[in-house]
């Protein structure tokens, strides 16, 4: 389950002479995240109920409108958790603009429980191989993902080329979907826009080509990233 904030729309588009108006942002990160909070507390029955009857849709405007008080260049979803049943994931996708107000979110939050967990980036799934993407009418298993991995050992990044069978199936704008989804999920959000410099699509399977399984363990080993991550994979 997924619910991505995005920005709510007038019932007419807006004249495109029109300058987009200009978004508030906070001062202070640590009282937006304080004033966050509590408007989750305030909201968290509505949520309960949505998402035990099935229908996130109906807590989405809320939601948008908490996060973007925060910062109205966050993005957030709701998950499945890894420990807990569901995850609250707010990131600015590694955006260092952002950083503050994640970190003054992620250090107001109330601590994990069995129901609720909390992510200020994305997380990696804990088996990426046993995930299947569905785009359109094409049904992707990312075990079926090879990738080629150039180790800059001077500055402990990765250049990447991403291959799977039914690339050519696929329009370019699913190709570049499938190119980076299968390393988010690897590796989560924030690990890898620290260790990949250039991702590549592949149109056939390189030569030396691993698994995804085996490309986590590579960029975790790389300046201590193992032992920082491996709770992730839990």
């Amino acid at each position: 389950m997924r619910l991505f904030r995005r920005k709510t729309t007038a019932a007419d588009p807006p004249d495109p002479r029109t300058p987009w108006p200009e978004q508030h942002v906070p001062a202070d990160p640590e009282a937006a995240a304080e004033a966050f909070w509590q408007g989750w507390f305030d909201l968290l029955p509505m949520i309960s109920a949505a998402l035990g009857e099935g229908e996130p849709h109906r807590v989405e405007y809320e939601l948008c409108q908490l996060v973007e008080a925060l910062h109205p260049r966050l993005h957030f979803s709701l998950e499945r958790g890894r420990q807990a049943i569901y995850a609250l994931v707010v990131t600015g996708q590694e955006d260092p603009e952002l950083r503050p107000f994640t970190d003054a979110w992620r250090a107001a939050a109330p601590p994990d429980d069995a129901i609720w967990e909390y992510h200020d980036s994305v997380p990696p799934v804990p088996d990426p191989t046993e995930v299947t993407v569905n785009l359109g009418e094409h049904r992707i298993a990312l075990a079926d993902v090879r990738v080629v991995a150039q180790v800059d050992d001077q500055e402990q990044v990765v250049d990447v080329a991403v291959f799977h069978p039914r690339f050519g199936d696929l329009d370019d704008g699913a190709r570049q979907t499938m190119t980076f989804l299968p390393l988010d999920a690897t590796l989560g959000e924030r690990l890898a826009a620290e260790r990949l410099r250039r991702v590549e699509t592949a149109a056939t399977e390189p030569a030396g080509a691993i698994t995804l399984l085996e490309f986590r363990e590579l960029v975790r080993g790389l300046g201590g990233d193992h032992a920082e991550n491996v709770g992730a994979a839990d």
